[in-house]
């Protein structure tokens, strides 16, 4: 008579191979986009403004394989932050050399995104793909903290280590990533995720056109959606903490713990924009509905927010989840969707271009908001608050067609083309 096995080996032999590759790719990729974060923190002004301009870094990502594409760009990200930090203990004063290595860093930078979504996108379907990178897109957060936590330990003391501990970090995770990670389940022998591939000779050349011409549209819009998403988001990055402390007379400490629930609610609003879609199977209208939303409860913020306590944590949770939750799904699933759509699929490596394109156009917002509210807030919070609103609505706004093929979608009506 055989022995039953132990509870624990049991849960662990009841995931198959695929799914054990695909637990420790998502895990890899989690931690390496969180070392990025980690390491960014000190540079992310000037990072978001080269992002955008270095965004094309996607297109190399298709011509070399992502591990060393990956790897390469973790090593050089953690030199060059480490390089920053060393100038502390070279007493270098110059700021030309600190302005180099900076720029350097935000160029090596901009390797992960693009990376790191082609390679997820690679190994998970599209029927859960939101949830799972609903999930997975809280890396963004943590990375954030934990270089929040590391900065602050050695910021008083010796500041050099502030950069020199994060590109450590990053460095060593970029080695890890040589070592371990696999780019496509065919190279291990695992099923890859069903894209719905399809025989391009099957269909009508105007019928294949139109899905090209589609899915470049999609492109189009989603990236100029996700610039002024990321304009309302990187806004708050920056400016919440002052924002809180100035109006609602909160210390710098107490106004930067409470800004840390934006955050927060954004992880939560992730999630729940990442389930939505997947149930509903429709990208476009969930972003447009959570940023339709968002609009009258930045209003509100605005007005009633700083009315106590309470009513600032419920607040700052729900204005991070409806504002970050597009943000998040536009970054992971809907750029994986578009760089994996059927027309595609003769270029296996379209992903890290459209991912690329998204993201870079995003940047642009990301640089923008902040010095936007730099300029408005003299004039009062007020009118920060209307510029952040009405860039919402233009988001949802340069929504609209595509939400409108999705609810006829589900009305039961199809796109007839002739010829």
């Amino acid at each position: 008579k055989m022995r039953s096995l132990a509870p624990g080996i049991k849960l662990i032999t009841s995931f198959s191979r695929d799914s054990w590759y695909r637990f420790v790719i998502l895990l890899l990729t989690f931690v390496f986009y969180t070392t990025y974060h980690l390491s960014r923190k000190p540079i992310s002004i000037v990072k978001t403004f080269l992002g955008s301009v270095f965004s094309l870094s996607g297109i190399f990502g298709e011509r070399l394989p992502l591990r060393y594409y990956l790897s390469s760009g973790m090593i050089l990200s953690g030199i060059f932050t480490a390089l920053f930090g060393l100038g502390f203990y070279w007493q270098i004063h110059s700021l030309w050399y600190y302005c180099l290595v900076q720029a350097l860093n935000g160029l090596v930078q901009t390797t992960g995104w693009p990376a790191v979504v082609a390679c997820v996108g690679n190994w998970f379907g599209k029927g859960k793909r939101g949830f799972i990178m609903g999930v997975w897109n809280s890396h963004t957060s943590v990375g954030n903290i934990l270089g929040s936590l590391i900065a602050g330990v050695y910021v008083s003391s010796a500041w050099g280590l502030s950069f020199i501990v994060p590109g450590i970090i990053i460095a060593v995770a970029g080695v890890i990533c040589f070592l371990f990670l696999v780019e496509k389940p065919e190279d291990v022998n695992c099923t890859p995720p069903q894209h719905h591939l399809v025989d391009r000779s099957k269909y009508h050349p105007v019928i294949f056109a139109h899905r090209v011409v589609f899915v470049l549209q999609g492109v189009v819009e989603f990236s100029l959606c996700l610039l002024f998403a990321k304009l309302v988001s990187y806004t708050f990055l920056y400016w919440l903490p002052l924002y809180i402390a100035n109006v609602a007379h909160f210390d710098p400490k107490e106004a930067g713990d409470l800004s840390t629930l934006f955050d927060v609610g954004g992880i939560v609003g992730g999630i729940l924009a990442g389930l939505i879609s997947d149930y509903s199977g429709g990208r476009a209208t969930t972003c447009c509905a959570m940023l339709i939303i968002a609009a009258p409860m930045l209003f509100l913020y605005n007005k009633i927010g700083q009315n106590g306590l309470p009513t600032t944590i419920c607040m700052l949770l729900w204005c991070g989840a409806l504002v970050n939750g597009p943000y998040a799904l536009i970054t992971t699933a809907v750029s994986a969707d578009l760089g994996t759509h059927e027309c595609l699929r003769g270029n296996s490596r379209a992903l890290s271009t459209v991912t690329a394109i998204i993201d870079g156009t995003g940047s642009i917002g990301a640089a923008v908001g902040p010095l936007l509210a730099g300029l408005i807030s003299p004039t009062g919070w007020n009118n920060v608050f209307y510029m952040l609103i009405a860039a919402d609505v233009l988001a949802c706004l340069l929504l609209s067609r595509l939400v409108y093929k999705e609810v006829r979608g589900w009305c039961g009506y199809t796109t007839r083309l002739r010829g």
